[in-house]
């Protein structure tokens, strides 16, 4: 009976940082979204959510964060309309999580860091012919979000003027 000797997997120093570092930014994921269970309940919530209390500076604090996440997945050559669609889980985890309380369950709920790490993984796993079927998506799901963020945009606005036309009318008795 002959032994079969198992050659070590020799990983260069490039190699080996771009996988620590995805292992880290999964860890990261997991640390800023779902580290903490309700106990009783599948709610899983994370350091995100926590820091996100504190008003205005919390969720500046976690985005940057979220911002380290995408910086490795630039790194490690992620197309650009997958790192748009990363900026953008970003852009709503922010814009979202600075409403007081509403923003905090939605930070529970939406957990972009967890999103970014997942879109990072498929990157790394997927083939040629893969990728370029997921890129198509990538473009639905951006421009879809795009049209929610504009949407949302010209609602604030919409919201603010008419408050401040309602003030304007209360001061001058208009």
């Amino acid at each position: 009976m002959s032994r079969r000797v198992i050659e070590p997997i020799l990983i260069t120093e490039p190699e080996r940082e771009g996988v620590v570092r995805e292992i880290d930014v999964e860890m990261l994921a997991r640390w800023m979204d779902s580290i903490f269970e309700i106990p009783g309940t599948p709610i899983r919530f994370g350091l995100d959510a926590l820091i996100g209390l504190v008003p205005g500076l919390g969720d500046t604090i976690t985005s940057f964060v979220s911002l380290y996440i995408l910086q490795v997945a630039s790194r490690r050559g992620v197309p650009r309309v997958v790192l748009v669609r990363m900026a953008l889980n970003i852009a709503v985890d922010y814009l979202l999580g600075t409403v007081p309380l509403v923003g905090d369950a939605f930070d529970i709920y939406w957990k972009a860091n967890l999103k970014n790490a997942e879109l990072l993984r498929r990157h790394s796993l997927a083939d040629a012919p893969t990728r370029r079927r997921a890129r198509w998506g990538d473009w639905l799901f951006v421009g879809g979000l795009m049209a929610v963020l504009l949407a949302l945009l010209v609602g604030c606005i919409t919201i603010a003027w008419w408050l401040v036309a309602g003030v304007w009318r209360f001061v001058t008795g208009a």
